[in-house]
Formats: C-alpha cells, structure tokens, sequence
C-alpha cells in the first residue's frame, strides 16, 4: 500500500497544469509567459487557498520523469522565459535528476514558487540548480500560522528557508527586464493582519537587506474554508494595503513590487484542467 504523508503525496509525480503563465511578477512573466508548472498536493493546509482544487483535493495527472522532462522541454519550445515549478517542495527527491537534465540541455532559469515552509536540506539538494526563488512569506506569528496554515513553526522554518536561498542566490541578475537569478519574497496581504505583514517587512530588512526584491500581493480573496473564519472571509480594504506600502515606505525598502486592487479577481486564477501534461 502506497503510505500518504501530510502533504498528501506519494512517491508518484502528480502534476495539475502546465502552460505559459501570464500572470505571475512582471520580470517573471515578462512577454511571452512563465513556464509554469502547477505541482499537485502542498506542504501546508491554508484555509484560505485560491489553489484548493490542486493543494488540498489532490488534482492532477501521475507523470514519469521522463513525461515531466517533455513538460518542461515542451514549455521551452513554446516560448518560455523560464521554468516555473509551483508547490514542488513535496517532489523535490523524484524531480531532481529531471531537473538536472533539464539543466544540461537548456539555458532557460529555473524557477522555485513555494509556500516558504522549506526544509533547509532540501534546499540544499536544489543548491546549483534553482536560479529564481520564489517563495511566499506568510505569518511571523505561530498562533496566526497554526489556525490558518497548520503550521505552529512556520516563522522558524520560513526564515531559516530565506536565508538558505539567499546564500544560494545572493544577488539579483536581470537579462533586460527579466530575472535570471535571485530571490523575490512574496507576501499576500491579508485581512485584519497588517500587523503581520509590517513584521514581515521589519524581518526583511534587518536579516535580508533593504534591497530584496519583495512582491507585496493584494489579491488575497477568501477562498475554499475562508469563510469559516469571519475575520478573514473577506478582501482586503485599500486601507490595509496603502499601510503596508506606507511601511515599507518608510523602512527605505528600494524594491517593492506592488499590485492594483484589482488584481482581487477571479479571472486570474488558473483554471486546473490538464493542460500541458
């Protein structure tokens, strides 16, 4: 019997879509699209997430890793900037000789999109092959992370995480307006949790630089058990995000990326459907 453990994987590579992804950070995205690959399953149970279909119900199609290596080489020829690996941490064992293939026979950047609860060793394992991370800085608070993340250690994991993808990738390297190497920390603004993200910002600063690269997100929308919790079953207000920036502002941080209002919407979800795989 195949045993599942907490993410809900197994040994087998179980991928949900694959396509040129539009929509992810301007130097990731750039003009013809990420070539973004949607991993099944996730190392974290968040209450809240747009991606529920694939993190928490399992969605997605078994591949071999020679199936994943012409996902990946499939994507390149369609125009890639880069291969953009989405919740792969649970995976990283079995994709690893893909990637290192992959590696060997093409020049497009390698893209790490995490939650950010990552064991250092498994980063290690990915040190010379990931070029980009791209991981998510969620709480600094235990209690927040455990009541909506299932995660009581997600601020120690995630710092230690950091900073093992900074030392691997120390500076940023752009070829025109795409990146090539790095690391960007993503954090979603979330409802009633300014308090978290201006944290977030105060850690930032202090143990990466003021210069990180930093993808502040207001597309938070309270999906899958969101509304099970009322304070955080809503989107966030103008209000909230003006005081995030408004921090970040006033610790000097030089690279903010930050996003419209609108970008709260439906229509730039992905939508799970096999393609690509």
């Amino acid at each position: 019997m195949t045993k599942l453990v907490f993410c809900g994987a197994d040994k087998n590579i179980r991928v949900a879509k694959a396509y040129l992804h539009e929509w992810e950070e301007p130097f990731i995205s750039g003009i013809n699209g990420s070539g973004t690959v949607f991993f099944s399953h996730c190392n974290l149970k968040c209450v809240f997430c747009q991606n529920y279909k694939i993190s928490a119900e399992g969605f997605g199609k078994n591949l071999s890793q020679d199936e994943l290596y012409g996902v990946f080489k499939n994507l390149e020829q369609q125009g890639a900037h880069n291969i953009n690996l989405v919740t792969p941490s649970h995976y990283v064992p079995y994709i690893l000789p893909v990637l290192q293939k992959f590696k060997q026979n093409s020049n497009l950047p390698i893209v790490y999109n995490c939650g950010g609860y990552e064991k250092v060793e498994t980063l290690k394992m990915l040190d010379g092959i990931v070029d980009v991370y791209l991981p998510d800085m969620k709480y600094v608070d235990n209690r927040i992370s455990q009541k909506y993340s299932h995660a009581s250690d997600y601020f120690e994991v995630n710092t230690k995480a950091l900073l093992e993808m900074k030392r691997q990738q120390p500076q940023d390297l752009f070829n025109g307006d795409l990146l090539t190497k790095g690391v960007v920390v993503r954090h979603l603004v979330m409802p009633n949790l300014v308090d978290q993200s201006k944290k977030i910002l105060d850690w930032v600063c202090n143990n990466l630089g003021k210069n990180t690269l930093v993808s502040l997100m207001a597309q938070y929308q309270p999906f899958y058990r969101a509304n099970e919790f009322g304070e955080i079953n809503r989107k966030i207000t103008e209000r909230e995000y003006s005081r995030v920036l408004d921090y970040a502002d006033q610790l000097e941080m030089e690279n903010i990326l930050c996003q419209e209002m609108t970008s709260s919407n439906e229509k730039y979800v992905p939508s799970f459907d096999l393609q690509g795989v």
